[in-house]
């Protein structure tokens, strides 16, 4: 019998010893292995004449299984901030531990001799893929510049116009011609403004004030006079009426009202609620606890203050239940 062996294709150990690489288990785990990573491989040829740059991510530390080797290969190269896509795997097919430990799996395994190739890459593939690589870096670098470039012409203009907007605030504004006179509207208002201020310093007077007449037809004017929109016997702040905060009246206290129910209504709902959860046939449920009652009064159940032991109350109950019973039982018959 055949010393046992083990095969890391097939995960098992077997004992027909070299006859386990020719079975058909076996070829099928060779065949699923080889073709995983040839897919992996043939990606990674595309990026020989061709190196993509990328800017480092988390999914570049990506691994992929080398039967071969029997090991995991990081399938990108990342340095810094930066990722070469392939060029992890492609450093480890042109390397000459993986082309050894190749040589040995397919005389272990006995696989096609000529796809042997397709795992391998010469050092001339190798060295095409190095200069590629060089002139990807070039590359990124100057989109990277572009990149920066455009972000620092954006923030150049975002701080020019916050500038402007600063400048346009910051400027003093135009004072009124003195020649116009008290006929410009600024005079109007602060007259109208001081009348107001006095009467609010008044707070119990409440008569209304007749309204300022202001000249709204005078000529160079843009406003249109409406009309006065005085309510009969109310008053505002543009009639000169007192505002209503100034007012101190108890109809607008609302400080001394009371919202929501006292603190004593609120522990008496409380109450109601607990006896809610209690069971409505208990003793003592439907008693008036605000009915008048003597200092004597006991009650008639249980006999709890009867003299003696709590058994003798229960026998002498229990006595007189069975003689009330024998009465009712005569008057029937």
């Amino acid at each position: 019998m055949a010393p046992p062996q083990r095969c890391p294709l097939c995960r098992q150990t077997f004992f027909c010893g070299r006859g386990h690489v020719y079975s058909r288990k076996h070829r099928r785990h060779l065949k699923e292995a080889l073709e995983r990573l040839l897919s992996r491989v043939e990606a990674a040829r595309k990026a020989v004449r061709a190196a993509q740059v990328e800017r480092y991510v988390p999914e570049h530390d990506l691994c992929c299984w080398c039967p071969c080797c029997g090991r995991e290969v990081r399938r990108h190269l990342s340095h810094g901030n930066l990722t070469v896509l392939h060029g992890g795997l492609l450093e480890h097919l042109a390397s000459p531990e993986h082309k050894k430990a190749t040589n040995k799996f397919w005389w272990d395994n006995k696989a096609e001799i000529h796809m042997k190739e397709k795992f391998l890459i010469s050092p001339q593939d190798y060295a095409r893929f190095k200069k590629s690589m060089v002139k990807g870096l070039d590359s990124f670098e100057e989109k990277e510049d572009e990149v920066i470039k455009e972000m620092a012409a954006q923030i150049r203009e975002v701080e020019q116009s916050r500038q402007e907007v600063v400048q346009s605030v910051l400027e003093p504004q135009t004072e009124p011609d003195p020649e116009e006179g008290s006929s410009a509207p600024g005079s109007t208002w602060k007259e109208t403004n001081s009348q107001i201020a006095s009467s609010s310093q008044q707070p119990s007077q409440l008569d209304l004030q007749p309204a300022p007449e202001l000249d709204w037809m005078e000529t160079g004017q843009p406003l249109t006079f409406i009309g006065h929109q005085d309510t009969p016997g109310v008053g505002n702040i543009h009639s000169g009426a007192t505002p209503p905060w100034m007012i101190q009246d108890d109809e607008h206290s609302f400080g001394k009202q009371q919202i929501g129910p006292s603190y004593e209504e609120f522990l008496k709902e409380k109450e109601k609620e607990k006896l809610k959860k209690l069971p409505p046939d208990r003793v003592g449920a439907n008693f008036d606890h605000s009915s008048s009652t003597t200092a004597g009064w006991l009650p008639s159940f249980g006999r709890v203050w009867n003299n003696g032991r709590r058994w003798q109350s229960r026998h002498q109950f229990k006595t007189e239940a069975a003689a009330r019973n024998k009465q009712s039982h005569k008057e029937k018959c």
